[in-house]
């Protein structure tokens, strides 16, 4: 598929932009995952981060900015967000326990909202937290719905089958009993 809208430049820091949703990345990284030139990766790495849609983590990697959060909250108020608080309470209160939303991001899921039980065993993953698709309930649900081969690519190192995943879709629902991810 041709993703070019004839403006080079935009293309390739879309490029960019669409390498760091998987996670940091080295300058080398960029340019194994964007096949762009390395002065080109560079320049545009640096460009984005002076408008601070790029930044860098503390091993100087570079990450996703800031500035794309504050645009994406002036695009409007994100629907599944203000959705979900009341859903994730009632179901905190059903069930007793805590609740989370996730997000895919690249190979990365990440909480984007939490109702946290008012007693007992605090366990609920802090809001921003980003974890594999390798183990969990939130990544057996957001993979299960995926194309085959980006669900293949998925079950590699992960602690579920591709049995469990077809359960998932028939049941609606995952469970993922010992197979907490380390912190």
């Amino acid at each position: 598929m041709d993703n070019s809208s004839g403006v080079g430049v935009l293309d390739k820091a879309a490029l960019v932009l669409s390498a760091l949703e998987a996670g940091p990345a080295t300058l080398a990284g960029l340019v194994s995952s964007t096949g762009l030139a390395r002065p080109t990766a560079h320049r545009l790495a640096v460009a984005l981060e002076h408008h601070r849609l790029v930044a860098r983590d503390m091993q100087g990697r570079f990450v996703l900015g800031p500035r794309l959060s504050e645009l994406s909250a002036a695009a409007g108020e994100d629907r599944l967000l203000a959705a979900a608080g009341p859903v994730l309470a009632r179901l905190r209160d059903i069930t007793g326990e805590s609740a989370q939303l996730f997000r895919r991001q690249g190979e990365y899921r990440v909480c984007v909202a939490a109702a946290e039980r008012p007693t007992g065993l605090r366990d609920t993953v802090p809001v921003g937290s980003q974890l594999t698709m390798r183990a969990g309930s939130a990544a057996q649900i957001l993979l299960a719905w995926e194309d085959p081969e980006r669900m293949n690519r998925g079950l590699q190192n992960a602690a579920f089958t591709a049995a469990a995943l077809s359960q998932v879709r028939r049941r609606g629902w995952a469970q993922s009993v010992g197979e907490r991810e380390p912190g």
